[in-house]
This record gives structure tokens, C-alpha cells and sequence, in this order.
């Protein structure tokens, strides 16, 4: 069976992890990564739900991109969902806080402390 849909391909549903199965290594793992370290700060600065996975200003290819959102899915820092061909991104920022507290707010301190150097 195909998964062709009405003149284009679909894609599957992402796959996303509850903060509160995500091990403290799989959460350090996680933002131990630039790109990644990019992404969770660019979302802080922006509303729920307003940034594609094309808009961010990261120096990687649309597969290492996919592959960086996947990672912080599955540790339960990401939440993505599909409005027609985008697909949209929030910062479960209340959810990793409650589960990981303060750790966040390390990630997102501008004097640059905790970042990979």
C-alpha cells in the first residue's frame, strides 16, 4: 500500500517522548550539541507554534536538520506538528522544567555559561 495522498507524499506523524520518560542522559545528551544548543534558544524567543523547521538559521542540511528535531523530541524538549506542508515547533518549556528543573534556564542564560565550546 502506498502512502501517496492526493498528489503529494504524506508524511508520518512525529513521534513525541513525555518529558517524564526522558532519563537525565538522554536530556544531557540532547543539549550537549551547537545546533541543537541554537534551536532550543531560537524557540524560546518565539510563540508557540510560529516556527518551521525551515526558518532557523542553523549551518546544517534539511537531513542533519530532521535528525536535530528528532533528538529533542525524544527528550521531550520538542513539540512539532503539520499545518499543511509546514511543520510547526513549541518549546515544552513547563514540561522539561517540571521534569529537569533549572535546566533550561542554564541552556538559555546569555552569558554563554553550560555552552558547548
Amino acid at each position: 500500500m502506498s502512502n501517496e495522498v492526493a498528489g503529494g507524499s504524506h508524511r508520518a506523524a512525529p513521534v513525541h517522548t513525555d518529558p517524564e520518560e526522558v532519563s537525565v542522559l538522554t536530556a544531557l545528551s540532547a543539549v550537549s550539541d551547537p545546533v541543537r544548543i541554537t534551536l532550543i534558544r531560537e524557540l524560546a524567543g518565539s510563540a508557540d507554534w510560529t516556527r518551521s523547521c525551515g526558518s532557523f538559521d542553523v549551518p546544517v542540511g534539511k537531513a542533519a536538520l530532521s535528525h536535530h528535531f528528532s533528538v529533542l523530541r525524544g527528550a521531550g524538549l520538542v513539540e512539532q506538528r503539520d499545518e499543511g506542508a509546514r511543520r510547526v515547533n513549541r518549546l515544552r518549556r513547563e514540561e522539561f522544567e517540571e521534569r529537569f528543573p533549572g535546566l533550561l534556564a542554564l541552556l538559555l542564560r546569555e552569558d554563554g555559561v553550560g555552552e558547548a565550546r
